[in-house]
């Protein structure tokens, strides 16, 4: 009875293969709309630099989820701007290198632009700058749009 669960369950998951999540920054402040038209009801607007998670991509249009967890569809022409993240903890001590006992870059609090410089190393620190230049390595799980 275990042996066929387990095979069950293997079935299932090479059927379902898991897919990461992906985000893309928008390179301006742009309009989020409610239906994939221009047409369509004005939600809100995301500002420059701001991650967005890509639920559907289509040609013309992309449906996001923006940091808040709204759903709403941007064009795609307005996305590609440089990987951003935000920060979503109340305060995050910024490292300058990537350990938790590393001297403080700076600190950023919740809402935060941050530049992705790089991908998160295998110990989950992502490599950041701040507008104003500075650098340094955020816990990856600190930051939403990574």
């Amino acid at each position: 009875m275990t042996l066929r669960l387990l095979l069950a369950g293997l079935s299932l998951a090479l059927t379902f293969p898991a897919s990461a999540l992906e985000y893309r920054s928008t390179r301006h402040a742009a309009l989020l709309y409610d239906a994939p038209s221009t047409a369509a009801g004005k939600v809100a607007i995301a500002g420059s630099g701001l991650p967005l998670e890509v639920v559907v991509d289509t040609p013309a249009w992309v449906k996001v989820r923006d940091p808040s967890g709204r759903l709403a569809w941007i064009e795609k022409s307005v996305l590609g701007g440089a990987r951003s993240v935000m920060i979503k903890t109340e305060s995050s001590a910024i490292r300058q290198q990537p350990r938790p006992d590393a001297d403080i870059a700076f600190r950023a609090g919740r809402g935060v632009l941050l530049e992705a410089t790089g991908d998160a190393n295998a110990f989950g620190w992502l490599p950041v700058r701040h507008a104003d230049g500075l650098t340094g390595w955020l816990p990856a799980h600190e930051a939403w749009g990574k």
